[in-house]
């Protein structure tokens, strides 16, 4: 057999002419490399910095301003919140306002006197990145207010909450529960449209009396199942299997767990309505998988992302979702204590089903 040229390249002329026509794809030979490069180069960091923390000082004393301000000029964290009680900082951790809450005791003055510890770190252990960097102010030096002669002991003491053993498996079973989803419920609904397009199918769904909106539900709901049997599979395994402890209520995992699926499938709806053709549909789940697994906190923590990343990272419902079931299961909060992120999930939904049911009308004109 004998190649020809001529032949192979009248064929390397019409792939070039088709590509350039498609421009999704186009774009996202383009586009996909560069925005992810430029995104996950400038966004990933795992030197944390800013982490979101409260005080309890109960001294109300000038040196307690001192260790305040010292700890905050590490940069490592950001105090967001001042609190009168330890209670009341308790719950803060609980609903994930701070990280972590330093508590300077009544009796700091006679503690810098006899030099022993000067108060204590509660941290919320069930990320093991972020307890790692608080333990790292342990021992930090201030040697503005007490001058050791001997060796030094530990500045503070520190309390790990929900994770004391700082097992891994604690922060990423819950974690792997929010990207299993993401991955699959957005891959099951990216082509749900299109398919009918490329099946023919369309014009059947034009001439019935189907309302987009009906569509659109009637696309998702079968998948709500699929997803609630992921959702036992991975709890199970991760509680049985690696010992996760599950702390909050599974009514609230359940429900949160729900308000998530929605937000995914609808989000993949709204992909499988903008795509012509189910490669198209492949390459923008891809485009928005990427950023979903590395810019939720899973793999990397929130605070340490820039500010930009950050703004790009709440958007993503896997963003949201990470925080809410990591609230529920690892510190028992429920939907209220989170309600930001659930509000989100919520929205996201609605607002996801309006555009996808527009786009759907879109196509049929």
């Amino acid at each position: 057999m004998i190649l020809s040229l001529l032949r192979m390249k009248a064929i390397m002329q019409k792939e070039v002419r088709q590509l350039t026509r498609d421009r999704i794809t186009f774009a996202m030979v383009v586009m996909i490399p560069l925005i992810q490069l430029l995104l996950f180069g400038y966004a990933i960091n795992t030197e944390i910095r800013d982490i979101p923390i409260a005080i309890v000082d109960q001294s109300e004393s000038e040196v307690g301003r001192i260790i305040a301000e010292a700890v905050e000029v590490t940069q490592v964290v950001t105090i967001v919140q001042r609190y009168a009680t330890v209670h009341e900082a308790q719950q803060a951790i609980n609903d994930g306002t701070a990280r972590a809450v330093l508590i300077l005791p009544s009796d700091l003055t006679q503690r810098i006197a006899q030099k022993r510890t000067l108060g204590q770190w509660l941290v919320d252990g069930s990320d093991t990145m972020i307890s790692a960097a608080i333990m790292q102010l342990k021992n930090m030096p201030l040697n503005m207010l007490i001058n050791y002669q001997t060796s030094q002991p530990a500045t503070f003491e520190v309390a790990l909450f929900f994770n004391p053993q700082r097992r891994s498996a604690v922060n990423i079973v819950p974690g792997l529960l929010a990207v299993i989803l993401t991955m699959t419920m957005i891959l099951f609904t990216s082509a749900a449209v299109v398919r009918e397009k490329e099946r023919g199918n369309m014009e059947l769904l034009i001439t019935t009396p189907v309302h987009p909106m009906e569509l659109m539900l009637a696309k998702i709901l079968p998948y709500v199942v699929v997803g609630f049997i992921q959702v036992i599979i991975i709890l199970g395994l991760g509680y049985y299997v690696f010992d996760v402890p599950i702390n909050g209520s599974v009514v609230q995992i359940l429900l949160g767990t729900l308000l998530f699926i929605l937000a995914s499938l609808t989000l993949g709806l709204i992909i499988s309505t903008r795509a012509q053709t189910q490669l198209q549909a492949m390459q923008m789940t891809i485009f928005i998988l990427l950023p979903s697994i590395l810019l939720s906190g899973f793999m990397f923590p929130y605070e340490g992302m820039p500010v930009p990343a950050q703004w790009v990272a709440e958007v993503l419902p896997a963003t949201h979702f990470m925080r809410v079931i990591r609230g529920i299961i690892l510190r028992g909060a429920d939907l209220l204590d989170v309600w930001r992120d659930t509000l989100w999930l919520i929205c996201f939904t609605l607002l996801g089903l309006v555009g996808a049911s527009l786009g759907f009308k879109k196509s049929l004109d």
